[in-house]
């Protein structure tokens, strides 16, 4: 079977609202894996948390092609911040 990662929250009801659509364009049966945080204190996902989830998910692996790779050190402007 093929697999995807995304998002989403289930609502009151009961029902899984995605964040994106998924990448299928016909009606197609498919198993659905429910992945619960260990922690209930809040629906969000902390920085580090989005960080490593993100970092692990194959959505993200094109990143990885040499082709993506088009900034250098040299582009843009560096930012200072007084704060």
């Amino acid at each position: 079977m093929k697999s995807i990662a995304c998002a989403g929250t289930i609502s009151a009801k009961g029902e899984l609202l995605l964040d994106e659509p998924l990448p299928q364009n016909q009606p197609i049966r498919v198993q659905i894996l429910i992945l619960f945080p260990e922690s209930t204190d809040s629906d969000d996902l902390t920085p580090t948390q989005w960080n490593k989830t993100v970092a692990n998910n194959p959505s993200f692996a094109f990143l990885n092609d040499p082709e993506e790779d088009i900034y250098t050190l040299e582009d843009g402007i560096a930012v200072s911040y007084k704060g």
